[in-house]
């Protein structure tokens, strides 16, 4: 029996509208519409056993660590401390 055969369910999902209208235009690109590609992204998910890709915090980033690092031992010696953002940090 194909895929297509099969029976399909509906999946509600919840997303910003700019976000959803950047994703399907990217898709668009690849030929791809919405579901399309949220199909692709279950699929791998479960060839994978879990997600397709590596979710971290680039809060955590090696550079982040070196510059905070860096920090506290300036403030350890007495040095003043500039603020400002963190390295590879985005505003949200």
């Amino acid at each position: 029996m194909l895929d297509t055969d099969k029976k399909k369910v509906t999946i509600s999902v919840k997303a910003n509208p700019e976000d959803k209208a950047q994703a399907a235009e990217i898709f668009d690109h690849l030929g791809l519409n919405l579901s399309t590609a949220i199909n692709i992204f279950i699929k791998k998910s479960i060839a994978e056993g879990g997600l397709p890709f590596e979710v971290k915090d680039s809060f955590y980033s090696e550079a982040n660590q070196a510059e905070l690092n860096r920090r506290f031992k300036k403030l350890a010696n007495g040095q003043e401390v500039h603020s400002h953002q963190l390295l590879d940090h985005e505003d949200e």
